[in-house]
């Protein structure tokens, strides 16, 4: 899944985009509210992280004006301790949810992980097709009861295909929610993925359970 990030202080966006980056996000970020609304206006993002306090643009009035324009990519604030008024404004003017400064990185993650859930109509964090378990709270799969150890760019195909799952997720799709602005890898790398994927979640089960559809992509059985 991808994220955008906005935030101007280096050290907390550094140590949020690692943690982001280690959970299997694809992070793109932004230091100015400039720079964050021209991403946020051409890329696919699946959540926007948004601090308050912005050089150019703050925060809210990025916010007002992407929900003006029908932006619809859920929007997680970050404030100052203690204001409550930023925090009811947020809300108001569409924000999702917020955090308030100091948080625990994995109240963030979590949060992230909720915001993803609720774009596919999921509260349940553990996705079930057939056989295959996959919980998106402890990133963690299983199938036919057998744990199946995935690194953290394939776990993150996986989510993304079942997110979508009985529908073809095209090569572009894969490629824009799960490589950032700074990956330098050829589109090609959706192919192999996909190959690593398939060793592990379909050899020696049945039926298998990731589908080619050629010339259109890839995806992941339905229930049918």
């Amino acid at each position: 899944m991808r994220v955008l990030l906005v935030e101007d202080h280096k050290p907390l966006l550094r140590a949020l985009r690692q943690g982001l980056e280690e959970e299997g996000f694809a992070v793109d970020v932004a230091q100015d509210g400039e720079e964050a609304d021209i991403k946020a206006r051409n890329t696919a993002y699946d959540v926007i992280v948004l601090d308050v306090m912005l050089p150019k643009i703050d925060g809210l009035t990025l916010l007002e004006r992407w929900r003006r324009d029908g932006l619809k990519t859920h929007v997680l604030i970050l404030t100052a301790r203690g204001s409550v008024e930023d925090r009811v404004k947020g809300l108001d003017l569409g924000a999702d949810d917020y955090l308030t400064k100091p948080f625990e990185l994995e109240e963030l993650l979590a949060r992230v992980r909720a915001l993803i859930r609720r774009d596919y109509q999921s509260k349940d964090p553990v996705i079930r097709i057939h056989d295959l378990e996959i919980d998106t709270a402890s990133r963690t799969v299983k199938r036919a009861g057998q744990a199946i150890a995935l690194t953290p760019r394939e776990y993150s195909l996986l989510e993304f295909l079942a997110y979508h799952r009985g529908k073809v997720a095209t090569r572009t799709m894969i490629w824009e929610h799960l490589y950032d602005e700074q990956d330098e890898s050829t589109s090609n790398v959706v192919d192999v993925y996909i190959r690593y994927l398939r060793n592990k979640i379909d050899k020696g089960f049945d039926p298998p359970l990731i589908l080619t559809r050629w010339g259109e992509g890839y995806m992941l059985r339905g229930e049918d």
